[in-house]
């Protein structure tokens, strides 16, 4: 047969429920363990004061008894001669010269089994639970034990009393297990409360969108963190959120100028027939364009690309120096020449990454360099840096600040049909991969570091 899973709606879903439980599973261990302890110990007392009955009635018939010298024994009938007829047996030798009467007959065998052994005690369930006990009566010197007294009792009422304790122990207990779950409950419901009006609150948040926080003044030492982590994490998606605003903003406005480029050429065309030498430039013109906003579209959506789905590698940034400035040979004859320099370098990113990260520096350098650009490759303190320098006219002093801003470009007149996204993408690329690009402002030209995690 297949096991039957246990059925998961028995369970409790509420972590209030949950705890509630836990404490109840605890204090039912407790508590039984508790309620064996106290029936125990009860037990062992009224064993003990059933003992000590026997031995008190037993003392005092064997204080009535002479013992003469032939080692006979004389029983004195005492002034209330009742403690003989309860359950008393006095014993010469083997011999029982008083016994209770109407005793049952395994009573009778049970008493008959402790004469002349000396002090014993014996239990028996025939008719009922009684407890005996015997008590030795010596003799003259050279006799030893001349007789015995064996005393009874029933153990009905003590079996009575623990009965009824046990019973009263165990409703005890269902009562205070009630008593700590719905306890349990209400001081966890309590506990809590804070949580739920943070999860209220941040549901108020996402639905408006304000710009709150948590904070950690006025809240449970043990919810500071919990808060702290939550601010946290909502700044990141603010920051995330800003990111993605900006890139949206960012496209839209980098398509506009090519869309209508675009639009333009489209109406010029079809207001007017045009000549195969006009219609052939307005293609083109159409081409350039669509090609500038397919870059810019490329540009962008390459960096999310690279954050969603960058997978971790290594790659040889001298040979990939070598290989971007091999890329530009083909260019005009005043491109300008390109030198690698630097021993062995092992970068802990992709060489594609690598390459969307330095091939923006690498154009811009070939774009304003009088006569050569530069490429350095060294490994310092665990990490690979890579400098990209020019002997162009430098970054203006005036541009510094918005160097890295997306859409932003020095000189926007200058033909080039670049959307001014190359350097902002190629820093987040860097900082995504633990790494970063900066400006470095005392040498003549430009010169940029990218620091990278070394593999």
């Amino acid at each position: 047969m297949t096991a039957r899973p246990y059925p998961r709606r028995l369970a409790p879903r509420t972590l209030r429920g949950r705890l509630a439980l836990i404490a109840l599973a605890t204090s039912a261990l407790w508590i039984a363990l508790l309620t064996t302890v106290f029936n125990l110990a009860l037990d062992t007392r009224l064993h003990a004061q059933a003992d000590d009955v026997l031995r008190t009635r037993a003392e005092a018939v064997a204080a009535t008894i002479d013992t003469r010298p032939d080692g006979r024994l004389t029983v004195r009938e005492p002034a209330e001669d009742q403690a003989l007829d309860t359950g008393v047996w006095i014993y010469e030798g083997g011999r029982a010269i008083e016994l209770p009467p109407n005793v049952p007959s395994a009573l009778q065998r049970q008493a008959d089994t402790l004469a002349g052994h000396g002090t014993r005690f014996a239990e028996t369930d025939s008719p009922t639970a009684t407890r005996l006990y015997a008590l030795p009566v010596a003799g003259p010197a050279d006799r030893g034990q001349a007789g015995t007294v064996v005393t009874s009792v029933s153990l009905d009422p003590y079996l009575s009393t623990a009965d009824t304790a046990l019973a009263g122990s165990i409703a005890l207990s269902l009562v205070l297990l009630g008593g700590v779950y719905l306890l349990t409950r209400l001081v966890v419901r309590r506990a809590l409360r804070p949580v739920g009006d943070m999860s209220t609150q941040a549901a108020e948040w996402s639905k408006a969108g304000v710009a709150k926080r948590f904070g950690k003044d006025g809240r449970p030492a043990e919810l500071v963190s919990l808060a702290a982590n939550l601010d946290e994490l909502l700044d990141r998606l603010a920051t995330v959120l800003r990111h993605e605003q900006q890139q949206a903003a960012d496209l839209s406005h980098e398509l506009r100028t090519p869309l209508a480029r675009i639009t333009a050429e489209t109406e010029w065309l079809t207001r007017r027939p045009r000549t195969p030498a006009e219609q052939r430039a307005s293609h083109e013109a159409i081409a350039s364009a669509a090609a500038t906003m397919g870059r810019i579209c490329e540009t962008l959506l390459s960096e999310a690309r690279t954050r969603t789905g960058q997978t971790p590698g290594s790659c040889n940034v001298p040979a990939l120096a070598h290989e971007l400035a091999l890329r530009g040979t083909d260019g005009p004859p005043q491109t300008p020449m390109i030198e690698v320099h630097g021993g062995p370098a092992t970068a802990g990113v992709s060489a594609a990454l690598a390459e969307r990260i330095l091939s923006p520096l690498l154009d811009n350098a070939r774009r304003y360099a009088t006569h050569t650009v530069v490429i350095e490759c060294a490994t310092v303190a665990g990490t690979i840096r890579i400098t990209v320098a020019d002997d162009g006219p430098g970054v203006p002093e005036d541009f510094r600040n918005s160097l890295f801003e997306p859409g932003r470009r020095a000189t926007p007149d200058d033909g080039h049909d670049g959307a001014g996204l190359g350097l902002a993408l190629a820093r987040r690329l860097a900082r995504a991969a633990d790494g970063d690009i900066t400006l470095d402002t005392g040498h003549a030209g430009a010169r940029f570091t990218v620091t990278l995690p070394a593999g």
